[in-house]
């Protein structure tokens, strides 16, 4: 064999052998994965970052706070961003306090402080299209109140209790904000442990309302709800809330008044601030027992949007419990018309997810107690946020993973490529991609960078990380070798036709034609990506 290409081989058997040493960053990143700009926001960081599918980072905000939670990326660029700041009085774990707003090149444009000794913004926000905020917030009821709406004293075992509460914000000036709506579960309560005080009530008569004196397990503690999730449709106007430490989900109407978000009547669907409709423990209000629960301490249960796969349907991050596994759960409510749920005697429907993803090969290698979060893409593949490792993988429609994800960032440091993390030192909240043609990157310089881990290696990301030997029959290359011209044969329409040599490097491209000159490269072997409708081939050439 030619020495030349007998050393091209072998340094390409040397790259394929090292793609499989990467402990952080990108992992995998197969044809199949959807190709977009994925947010992440480390949990003890003070960065968030936007990379590609190959890891490298293409924009990053920096704030003098940790992340206390959740961000956003809105349409027009901002960064929409929770922080962590210190309130000795409030502290279960999700409490941030703080919110701020970034533009595009970091620049912070509004700051809103939530947080004292008996109120705090914890876990989520939302962006709504008018500019407003909802915020996810705690306050306190003191001993007596909380007895006097029903509440067992048995179980104040801290002489308090958390009222959880949604404020929609309308940003002023740099630091301040009107509050324009609110909403308090503690005004939507039942309870049947005393009838001399508030709330008295059969609880399996009354599922639009809560039973304080519901717990799952043993837990007397203040924070007896941990709501760590507030997701909106804006379509419906309707809100969607988790709650981790009681298993369940619920919706509620966002088109009252404040006035009516207190009743039971009021608004687009006539009840005011009631529940309209909840999921995943009938035992919490007296339809069934513990067997028939659902849902195991779930996060971010939110609308798949409009244009997707299973749009309109609610997909759930199942976290389960430490003996069994996570899960990725859709579910459909059934409705009378758009936004009025149908309620059975027995309890909320449906009596499982009518989808649900776990690891096909060993379901307890799934599996994160916190956090997380799942997505819909647009080429009907799911993006997975495995919150507690910090591994964020996407699969496709046969359950194949396509593309895999190691946050490099911990707890005390960024770490190197060949290092590995102590699980729960690079815990992330969520994970979100946007499409390529998402607004916000309209005229934005979206030149990548390098990755986020130390000592980094993305050369495997761009040539071995795709099947370069099983290409479908539907793709050829000829001629092959060649001296100028390479041309694709097939029926397919191509996008795009990309030349990379041996270190990844992008050298030649071409948009809609099938044909690509390389006359002038080296000889030498080089690898063509060809696009087609969110498709992706990789072949070898040879340029003699």
């Amino acid at each position: 064999m030619n020495r030349k290409y007998l050393f091209i081989l072998i340094l390409v058997s040397l790259i394929d052998y090292k793609s499989f040493s990467q402990t952080v960053g990108v992992l995998k990143n197969d044809t199949g994965s959807y190709n977009g700009y994925t947010l992440l926001a480390p949990v003890r960081s003070t960065e968030t970052y936007l990379i590609n599918n190959c890891g490298q980072v293409v924009n990053q905000w920096s704030s003098a706070y940790t992340t206390g939670a959740s961000v956003y990326l809105l349409e027009n660029g901002n960064l929409l961003r929770t922080c962590k700041i210190a309130n000795s009085d409030i502290s279960f774990g999700g409490v941030g306090g703080r919110i701020e707003l970034f533009d595009w090149d970091n620049n912070l444009i509004w700051e809103y402080n939530y947080s004292s000794p008996t109120f705090s913004q914890h876990h989520d926000v939302f962006p709504l299209a008018n500019g407003n905020v909802l915020m996810l917030a705690v306050t306190t009821m003191d001993m007596d109140e909380a007895i006097q709406s029903g509440r067992d004293p048995s179980k104040l075992e801290e002489g308090k209790l958390y009222n959880e509460q949604i404020l929609e914000l309308e940003p002023v000036g740099t630091n301040q904000a009107n509050i324009v709506w609110e909403w308090n579960i503690k005004d939507h309560l039942v309870q049947d442990f005393d009838a001399s005080k508030d709330n008295f009530g059969i609880i399996s008569d009354n599922p639009q309302l809560l039973n304080i004196n519901y717990l799952i397990g043993s837990s007397t503690d203040a924070n007896w709800l941990h709501v760590n999730s507030i997701q909106y449709n804006e379509e419906l106007d309707q809100i969607v809330l988790s709650t981790r430490h009681l298993s369940e989900i619920y919706i509620i109407d966002h088109s009252t008044t404040t006035a009516e978000a207190a009743t039971d009547s009021g608004g687009t669907y006539g009840k005011g601030g009631n529940i309209l409709y909840r999921w995943g423990n009938k035992e919490a209000y007296d339809k069934g027992s513990s067997a028939d629960r659902t849902l195991f301490a779930q996060h971010y249960p939110h609308w798949i949007p409009n244009g997707l796969i299973d749009a309109g349907k609610i997909m759930i991050y199942n976290n389960g419990t430490s003996s069994a596994s996570s899960s990725i759960d859709i579910i459909n409510p059934p409705t009378s018309s758009d936004g009025f749920y149908t309620y059975d005697n027995n309890g909320y429907l449906p009596s499982v997810a009518e989808w649900q993803y776990i690891d096909p090969n060993d379901p307890t290698d799934f599996f994160s107690g916190i956090m997380s979060s799942g997505q819909r893409l647009p080429n009907g593949n799911t993006l997975i946020c495995d919150g507690d490792s910090g591994y964020f993988f996407e699969i496709d429609t046969n359950n194949n993973k396509v593309w895999e994800y190691v946050n490099p960032v911990t707890t005390t440091e960024i770490l190197s490529q060949g290092e590995t993390p102590t699980i729960g030192t690079n815990i992330v909240f969520r994970a979100i991609r946007f499409s390529e043609d998402y607004s916000a990157f309209t005229g934005r310089d979206l030149t990548p960078g390098d990755p986020i881990e130390l000592n980094f290696d993305i050369n495997f990301c761009n040539i071995l990380s795709v099947d370069n030997y099983d290409i479908s029959n539907e793709l050829d290359l000829f001629p092959n070798p060649t001296s100028g011209n390479i041309s694709v044969n097939s029926n397919l329409i191509i996008d795009k036709l990309e030349v990379y040599d041996l270190c990844g490097k992008m050298i030649k491209f071409n948009e809609n034609l099938k044909t690509i000159n390389i006359q002038n490269l080296a000889s030498g072997m080089y690898f063509v990506k060809i696009y087609s409708e969110n498709k992706i081939g990789t072949k070898k050439i040879i340029k003699k």
